[in-house]
């Protein structure tokens, strides 16, 4: 599904930790992708503050809304190790190498490569993931949920049954 390389930059970018580059990336974010408007006329409207301590809330005090892409397929086993080579792998094939701080099935990381070389394996084959991640931001009633809309809706049904 080719066309969709902006969309996932600019989710990439909103589903990080939101820094002062996040702030001054956002009128750009809200051209480039008007997909997000959800979040990003709340990020705009939304003091500093505020919108990180909305994010760690979010993301970072338990599990349920994890932004790790194996957490949800194989939650803290063994079986997550092999997952996160295949990731490193995937990318080495496509010439990069993974360097940054997070793991590599960190989803702005895969929707970043996604974006960089329009290979969207993992976030198919991850698609259940993707759309328990959706399910529950909608329940907790946060904007980011709306990112999470707009990259689902980029992909290719789930297939039937599909493990979630």
């Amino acid at each position: 599904m080719p066309g969709f390389e902006v969309l996932h930059q600019a989710a990439a970018l909103c589903l990080t930790y939101p820094d002062d580059d996040f702030r001054a990336r956002l009128p750009l974010l809200r051209e480039a992708a008007p997909q997000l408007r959800g979040f990003t006329d709340h990020a705009a409207a939304t003091e500093q503050g505020a919108l990180q301590a909305h994010y760690v809330e979010v993301f970072d005090f338990k599990n349920r809304h994890s932004l790790y892409l194996s957490w949800w397929t194989d939650g803290d086993t063994r079986n997550r190790g092999l997952s996160l080579v295949r990731f490193k792998e995937l990318y080495r094939a496509h010439g990069l190498e993974f360097t940054g701080e997070e793991l590599p099935d960190f989803l702005p990381a895969v929707l970043e490569f996604a974006s960089r070389t329009g290979d969207l394996t993992m976030l198919t084959e991850h698609r259940g993931a993707l759309e328990q991640l959706r399910s529950r931001l909608t329940a907790f009633g946060t904007p980011y949920a709306c990112v999470l809309d707009a990259v689902c809706a980029t992909l290719p049904p789930a297939p039937t049954g599909a493990r979630r």
